[in-house]
C-alpha cells in the first residue's frame, strides 16, 4: 500500500520497511501505553478517546518530522564528506528522499496507532481488555507482515513484535497504576 502511495514498484517494496515498522511500533505503543495509563490511573473511559486521537496525529507528526530532520541530515553529511555545496537535496533516484520517509513514517504510525482504540470508538465493553487484545494482534500482524520482505518466518517475526510491544504496554499500565493513586 505504502509502495503504491510512494510510486514504487514490487521490487522496491522492502526500500520503507524500516520507516514503517518503526512508525508502526511507535504508534501502538504509544497509543497503548495513553490507553494503559487511563486505565491504570481508573480515570473516565472517555478521556482515552481525546487523549488517544490526540497522541496519534502530534505524536505521528512529531516522528514523520524527526524522520524528516533525521534523513536529512544525513544526506547532509553525506554531502559534506564528498565535498559537494549545500544545496536542496540530491539524493540518488534509488536512495529515500527524506519527505517520503517522513510520509511513510508518519502514515504508519497513524495507521497502526488506531488499534488500541478501537474498542472504544466502537463503545465494546469490557474496552480494556478488548484493547488489550487489539494491540496484541496489531503488535503480532505489523511484526509477521515484515516476512514479505524478510527471509524470516512470520511467526518469529509477530512474535518478536508482539513481546517488545506488550513489554511496553506493561511499563505503561504499571506507571498509570502507581501514578494514579497519587492524583
Amino acid at each position: 500500500m505504502i509502495g503504491k502511495l510512494l510510486g514504487d514498484d514490487v521490487e522496491s517494496s522492502g526500500r520503507y520497511l524500516a520507516e514503517v515498522i518503526y512508525g508502526a511500533n511507535d504508534g501502538i505503543v504509544t497509543t497503548f501505553a495513553v490507553v494503559s495509563g487511563v486505565a491504570g490511573a481508573a480515570l473516565n473511559p472517555s478521556i482515552v478517546l481525546i487523549l488517544g486521537a490526540a497522541n496519534l496525529f502530534a505524536d505521528g507528526f512529531s516522528m514523520g518530522m524527526s524522520n524528516y530532520l533525521s534523513r536529512r541530515s544525513e544526506l547532509d553529511y553525506e554531502r559534506s564528506v564528498q565535498g559537494d555545496e549545500p544545496g536542496p537535496p540530491s539524493a540518488p533516484s534509488d536512495a529515500k528522499s527524506p519527505r517520503r520517509t517522513a510520509f511513510v513514517t508518519f502514515l504508519a504510525f497513524v495507521v497502526a496507532g488506531w488499534a488500541p482504540l478501537i474498542p472504544y470508538i466502537l463503545a465494546l465493553e469490557p474496552s480494556f481488555p478488548l484493547s488489550i487484545a487489539f494491540t496484541g494482534l496489531a503488535f503480532f500482524a505489523v511484526g509477521s507482515s515484515r516476512s514479505v520482505v524478510t527471509r524470516r518466518r512470520w511467526y518469529v517475526n509477530g512474535a518478536e513484535m508482539f513481546v517488545v510491544g506488550m513489554a511496553a504496554a506493561v511499563v505503561a499500565y504499571t506507571v498509570g497504576n502507581l501514578l494514579g493513586g497519587a492524583a
